[in-house]
């Protein structure tokens, strides 16, 4: 005789929409500020006789949009909402 389990299915769908949603926004976080922060020291080194500035400007700006991607695909998920 085979028991059947009463968990609900829902739970783990919804730890792992969690968690692939954490992972896409995660590495979109290390691509963006990457890519902010290498585009901040090639102005750096081409254009600003290599001041610091355009690296942390750069890698602001990464982590920025990262931030507001991350926000946009939480929202879409339903798992984060606007206060009003």
């Amino acid at each position: 005789m085979s028991q059947v389990s009463t968990t609900p299915a829902t739970s783990s769908s919804s730890s792992s929409l969690v968690n692939a949603k954490w992972d896409i926004v995660i590495s979109n976080g290390i691509v963006k500020s990457g890519l902010g922060f290498g585009a901040g020291v090639l102005a750096s080194v081409l254009i600003f006789k290599r001041r610091a500035f355009p690296v942390w400007l750069g890698l602001g700006f990464g982590l920025g949009r990262a931030y507001s991607e991350g926000d946009s695909i939480f929202r879409e998920a339903g798992l984060r909402q606007v206060k009003a």
